[in-house]
C-alpha cells in the first residue's frame, strides 16, 4: 500500500520523481513485476482486474531511467530498459535471438525461441513462445500456452484503465495470429493460423443451428478459424473478416496436441 501511494503521488506530480524515495518506489514496483509478485492485471473470482497503479509505475520508470548502452557482443542496444538476465536460475530456456526486457515476468519451464517479451508482461509456467512471436507490454499469458511462430500479442500501457490481452491457461495460438486491444482468450481455446482478434472483431459461433456472436472474448475451449461475413456498403456487398468458432475442443484431445490434430476433429485444414 505504501508503494501504491507513492506511485499515485508521483503520477499526479512528476516533480516528485526528483526525490529519491519516489524514484526508488518506481524501481521497486518494476522489480516486483519482474519477479511476478505484482501484475498489471490479476485474475479474480469475478474476472480480470487491471491494476492501473502498476501500469503508472511502468510509465514512470521510463521517466526515471537514463538511456544507456547495453553491450552483448557482438550485439549492442541503446535503451532505458535493461534486458532480463539469469535465465538458468529462473529455469527458463532462452534461445539465442530471444529478447525479454527487465520488468517482464517469465516463469520456470518457459521456452523462449527467438522472440520478444516486453516490460509488464506475465508469461506463466510451461509456456512456449515460438519463433518471432511478440508478447506486448502488460500482456498476460497463462500456463502451458503455445504461442506459435509469428504470433502478435498486443501490448497496452495507456489508457490506464484499458485491459491488456489475456491468454488463459492451456491455449494454442496458431501461426501468425494477432490478438490485440484487450481481447481475452479463455482457457484451452485453439486459434487456427491467421486469426485476427480485436475488440471490434465479430467472433461467431457457427457450430449450432443458429449463429451466436461474441466480441472481445473467445469462450473457453473454443476452436476458432478465420472467416468472413457479407456486409453492405454504399459501393456494394463485400466480405469482412471475422473469426468463426467451429466447435469445442474435445475432452479426449490432449492439451499438448498439435493444431492440426485439434482442427481435424472438425474436418478443417488450414
Amino acid at each position: 500500500m505504501e508503494l501504491q501511494q507513492l506511485i499515485l503521488e508521483a503520477w499526479n506530480n512528476r516533480e516528485l520523481l526528483k526525490e529519491k524515495k519516489y524514484a526508488d518506489a518506481v524501481r521497486n514496483v518494476i522489480e516486483e513485476v519482474d519477479k511476478g509478485r505484482l501484475r498489471t492485471a490479476s485474475p479474480t473470482e469475478n474476472g480480470w482486474v487491471v491494476n492501473e497503479w502498476v501500469k503508472q509505475a511502468i510509465l514512470l520508470y521510463f521517466a526515471v531511467q537514463p538511456m544507456e548502452t547495453i553491450e552483448m557482443p557482438p550485439f549492442e542496444f541503446h535503451d532505458k530498459i535493461p534486458l532480463k538476465k539469469d535465465f538458468k536460475n529462473l529455469g527458463v530456456r532462452n534461445i539465442p535471438g530471444a529478447v525479454a526486457r527487465y520488468g517482464a515476468y517469465i516463469a520456470k519451464n518457459v521456452i523462449q525461441l527467438p522472440s520478444f517479451i516486453n516490460i509488464g508482461a506475465y508469461v506463466d509456467e510451461g509456456t512456449m513462445v515460438d519463433t518471432w512471436a511478440t508478447v506486448g507490454s502488460c500482456a498476460q499469458i497463462g500456463k502451458h500456452v503455445h504461442l506459435s511462430g509469428g504470433v502478435g500479442i498486443g501490448g497496452v500501457l495507456e489508457p490506464l484503465q484499458a485491459s491488456p490481452v489475456i491468454i488463459e491457461d492451456g491455449c494454442f495460438i496458431g501461426s501468425r495470429c494477432i490478438v490485440v486491444e484487450g481481447v481475452i482468450v479463455e482457457k484451452e481455446a485453439v486459434l487456427g493460423a491467421n486469426v485476427v482478434l480485436t475488440q471490434s472483431t465479430n467472433i461467431i459461433d457457427v457450430s449450432k443451428s443458429s449463429p451466436v456472436e461474441y466480441k472481445g472474448r473467445v469462450p473457453s475451449g473454443s476452436v476458432v478459424i478465420p472467416g468472413t461475413y457479407n456486409k453492405d456498403f454504399p459501393a456494394g456487398s463485400f466480405g469482412v473478416s471475422c473469426a468463426l468458432i467451429i466447435g469445442k475442443r474435445k475432452a479426449s484431445t490432449d492439451l499438448k496436441t498439435s493444431l492440426n490434430d485439434a482442427l481435424r476433429d472438425f474436418n478443417v485444414s488450414i
